[in-house]
């Protein structure tokens, strides 16, 4: 401090903030030119202008880097989070927002951390008993009556979420169940709230989440504990925590997992939005119906008020008086053309008849044999049997006779 003091003058002399930061900066830079560095990554961040931005951190302090686009170039891997690095560089200082920071030129592995190492260890464990099983995982409720969420009743996730559902399904009603979503003993204080809240019965899905943070900010949602009490649910569970690049154990044993939690409200209204939609589809398009029925029938009658009847009515009945002037001088004509129809079909029919005459048929020869005790028609040599009464008619009368022989009847011989 008296090396600052001395290069800004006397210690009655004001500096100004930018003045200091350049002088700490310059201390800084002076004092660790090189340095390398151990610790976790976390917050690993890639800008648009390939520089990286990122913290390494312990159990004590946490430490802000960025190592530039060329520099970054010149590494033999890629890091990631949780990823135990050795990063080699120089102390500076972030002038504008009075931080200091390492700006890393060099990084190797130094092994996996070991909050990576136990997210995958878990991971593993759980997946082989089966909470990962893409079969037992629920499908949301389509119109669900009720909304549960297990987060902090302070942050922003509970606001996403009711301005989401507000805008979306603002008749659905949501039961938040307050709980700690950061920090030691935050993974109990979940779990308890989602299995009492599922158990309650009072809601038919429950979204558990929270806003993005780092890999130990997110770090209660990897517990064990949690992951079986979402297992263990009566109702589905959706996990929404962190943003979409982040992945925690409840989002691989939840029945659905969202990218973040305003996401996992439209996910939860989505049936609600859908019937919305096709129901004002259906009203739009019986509007057009009606809207093209009453412009036909605007149209039929705006045409029938233009009309030359409506507008002289009396031509009307003239025209109708001449028609039926016209029908009645027509009518013995149309009268007798029908009669003489008739008559030519009756004439037709007479014939058809006479031809079917039985009398006709007698006239040429042709006689009708009968039993004489009931008159039945024999149409048959075999039915005449010696000594049978029969009758026999011809065109002019009837006879008697007995059948004398049944091996050759010769009646008419």
């Amino acid at each position: 401090m008296a090396n600052i003091l001395s290069k800004a003058g006397a210690a009655s002399d004001i500096l100004t903030v930018s003045q200091l930061s350049a002088l700490i900066r310059g201390e800084l830079e002076a004092r660790f030119a090189s340095v390398v560095v151990s610790g976790e990554i976390s917050s690993w961040m890639v800008a648009s202008s390939g520089h990286a931005y990122f913290s390494i951190k312990d159990e004590g302090a946490l430490l802000g880097c960025v190592i530039w686009k060329g520099s970054r170039g010149r590494m033999s891997f890629d890091p990631r989070e949780g990823d135990k690095v050795e990063c080699r560089g120089r102390v500076s200082v972030f002038e504008k927002r009075g931080q200091y920071q390492l700006l890393v030129d060099g990084m190797k592995r130094a092994g996996e951390g070991e909050l990576w190492a136990k997210f995958q260890a878990l991971k593993a464990k759980l997946e082989a008993e089966g909470l990962f099983d893409g079969a037992r995982k629920r499908p949301l409720p389509l119109y669900p009556t009720r909304i549960g969420v297990v987060t902090s009743p302070t942050g922003a996730v509970i606001r996403d979420i009711l301005n989401i559902l507000g805008r979306r399904a603002p008749f659905l009603p949501v039961l938040l169940w307050p709980a700690r979503v950061q920090g030691e003993g935050a993974a109990a204080e979940i779990s308890n709230a989602v299995s009492r809240l599922a158990k309650s019965g009072r809601v038919d899905v429950i979204i558990v989440g929270r806003g993005g943070g780092s890999a130990e900010d997110l770090w209660e949602f990897n517990s064990e504990q949690l992951a079986r009490v979402i297992h263990a649910s009566p109702v589905p569970i959706i996990s929404a925590v962190g943003h979409e690049t982040d992945f925690s154990i409840s989002d691989f044993v939840a029945d659905l997992r969202a990218p973040t939690p305003s996401a996992a409200a439209e996910l939860a209204s989505a049936g609600y939005v859908d019937l919305r939609e096709r129901l004002l589809d259906r009203v739009a398009r019986a509007r057009r119906v009606v809207e093209s029925h009453l412009k036909s029938e605007r149209a039929r009658v705006t045409g029938l008020l233009q009309s030359h009847a409506l507008r002289r009515p009396e031509l009307l009945l003239r025209e109708y008086q001449q028609r039926v002037d016209l029908a009645m001088k027509r009518m013995p004509e149309v009268v007798l053309r029908r009669l003489e129809r008739a008559r030519a079909r009756v004439e037709r029919l007479d014939g058809a008849l006479d031809g079917h005459n039985p009398e006709l048929i007698l006239s040429k020869g042709y006689a009708i044999v009968r039993r004489a005790s009931n008159e039945r028609v024999i149409s048959s040599a075999d039915e005449l049997k010696k000594n049978l009464p029969i009758s026999l008619q011809f065109k002019d009368g009837r006879r008697q006779a007995v059948v004398s022989d049944d091996s050759a009847p010769d009646l008419f011989g």
